[in-house]
């Protein structure tokens, strides 16, 4: 991905570099620091600030195990997630996702996302989200 700003630039392949397998959250991040070119040219306080940086890198991450019994009395060990992206205005608010596909690229990248939505309900929540990757479906 190539900005026009070389701050973005800057944060962005740091953030690639560090998460370079999160295909899913890379693309999130790209598309919004795309949009955001005007804004932070407009406003080189941002930079000074390092606003971008701590929009892009989350508060927390929680991975864990989730053991379960099922029908035939098999137990099955499945991973969850918890990101905590961005609590600047309030708590963390986003919900759960269930599904095979689920990895932390899927869930930084919907927590990623869930900053933005929920600064748009004009209520003081941050952005978070979680997981697991237990097929609800049986």
């Amino acid at each position: 991905m190539n900005f026009k700003s070389s701050y973005l630039q800057r944060v962005y392949d740091g953030l690639e570099s560090r998460n370079a397998e999160q295909k899913e959250f890379l693309q999130a991040v790209s598309e919004v620091l795309e949009s955001l070119e005007p804004v932070v040219a407009a406003n080189p306080k941002l930079e000074e600030l390092g606003v971008i940086e701590r929009i892009v890198e989350p508060e927390r991450i929680i991975q864990f195990r989730v053991s379960w019994v099922d029908d035939q009395g098999k137990v099955q060990v499945n991973r969850g997630y918890r990101v905590q992206f961005n609590s600047a205005i309030g708590p963390y608010k986003g919900g759960l996702r269930l599904h095979p596909s689920v990895n932390l690229s899927v869930i930084k990248f919907l927590g990623f996302e869930q900053i933005f939505k929920n600064s748009l309900t004009t209520l003081p929540i941050g952005g978070g989200k979680g997981g697991s990757d237990f097929d609800p479906k049986g």
